[in-house]
């Protein structure tokens, strides 16, 4: 094996993403119960690996706002208590002092592609409803779909984040060496934040299927070859938790806990793996103050066009009309709430509640990932959303 088996500085942060667009569990359980369970064993399965290796085990698990308000909603809870009681479930993952919870945009939306006005309230209440899940507010922030661009910081911070994973080919050290295996800090109009690179070929292999020889194998001998082999080095790998046979597989011993964190974590507490799982918050703490770094300019700005890096969700004409369509009904929103009414204010107020919501889930990004094909349940928010502001405008004007 390349890399020494004694004395290591080589870290480990590896992250789960876990996201349901809405309504999702529901309609799963009932037209196809085989692929419910299999994403619901993946929830339980994450903490139940935790708790077995709470003395060596480190995870970062992310919980879209979506998918919490899912796992909360009682006919949800009754129609999969059969496989899962997710009440107690949600209380272990409470409880896990070795799972480190990550926060996100509340419906998972592509926030360079949503109007900018919307951030702060993707953000915020994605926070809230995990600190009232969990009792504990996250300090890091995956952006879905890793759709990260400097003008976030801001909005980041300001909602309590410390740091932020993004990608690591797309950071660029201020001092000119390209080191992907530690933390840096990143600024924009003087607002900084923390920002930790994922590597990317390390999560294409967690998401795919790996094994530990393999792996410790190939984060040695590459953290060997790094610009500072005798520092600290941080790999950080991150993958969905819950898609892919990989971590849908039922045979654990053929899935991603049994064939290779169950081993992992055995090596870890025999003292045989060269590799220290860690929690990125504190990791990230004892390193302050970070060097700088730039996130390269790409078109993954937040820019009122379809740029190429995001294709995926917004690559052909009718994506980018539906993009267009939920930006102009969130700008149209804002402008209502800047006006001042003359009347009517407890149907406007009622109209506008229901117009924002609709408005914030059809920023999930689901709806523009499969192509066209999800694209009616975007629009089967946006007509109602349309049809409320109509109604809140009526409301308020004069007669």
């Amino acid at each position: 094996m390349r890399g020494s088996m004694t004395e290591t500085n080589i870290h480990h942060a590896l992250g789960l993403h876990m996201h349901q667009p809405p309504g999702n569990l529901r309609l799963l359980i009932e037209a196809n119960p085989r692929e419910a369970e299999e994403i619901m064993r993946c929830y339980e399965r994450a903490i139940r690996y935790a708790e077995r290796y709470r003395d060596v085990a480190r995870l970062h698990v992310g919980f879209s706002g979506v998918l919490l308000e899912q796992l909360l909603d009682p006919e949800v809870i009754d129609r999969y208590r059969h496989l899962v009681d997710i009440p107690a479930m949600l209380q272990r993952y409470r409880d896990a002092e070795n799972i480190e919870l990550i926060g996100m945009g509340y419906y998972h939306p592509i926030f360079p592609l949503i109007s900018r006005a919307d951030w702060s309230e993707q953000l915020e209440r994605g926070r809230a409803i995990m600190e009232r899940v969990f009792g504990r507010t996250p300090q890091g922030f995956w952006p879905p779909e890793l759709a990260f661009t400097v003008e976030m910081i801001p909005d980041l911070v300001a909602a309590g984040y410390e740091y932020v994973v993004v990608d690591g080919v797309r950071v660029r050290p201020e001092d000119g060496i390209n080191d992907g295996f530690r933390p840096y800090v990143a600024c924009y109009e003087g607002v900084c934040i923390g920002i930790v690179p994922r590597d990317r070929d390390l999560s294409n292999a967690q998401a795919g299927g790996l094994d530990l020889p393999w792996f410790q194998d190939e984060v040695c001998w590459r953290a060997s070859g790094s610009p500072r082999p005798e520092a600290r080095r941080l790999v950080t790998s991150w993958s969905d938790g819950e898609n892919g046979t990989w971590f849908r597989q039922m045979h654990e011993p053929s899935g991603f806990f049994g064939r290779f964190f169950e081993p992992y974590m055995e090596a870890i507490r025999a003292g045989t793996c060269p590799i220290t799982p860690v929690c990125l918050t504190p990791y990230v703490s004892a390193l302050r103050p970070l060097p700088h770094a730039r996130f390269q300019a790409t078109t993954w700005s937040a820019g009122s066009d379809c740029s190429d890096d995001l294709s995926r969700w917004a690559g052909n004409a009718r994506q980018c009309e539906a993009v267009a369509k939920v930006r102009h009904l969130s700008d149209r929103y804002w402008d209502l709430c800047r006006a001042k009414p003359t009347g009517g204010y407890e149907v406007a107020a009622d109209a506008m509640v229901r117009a924002r919501r609709l408005i914030l889930e059809a920023e999930t990004s689901c709806f523009l990932f499969w192509g066209e094909a999800w694209l009616p349940h975007l629009y089967a928010r946006t007509q109602p959303a349309e049809l409320a502001l109509d109604e809140a405008e009526h409301a308020v004007s004069p007669v």
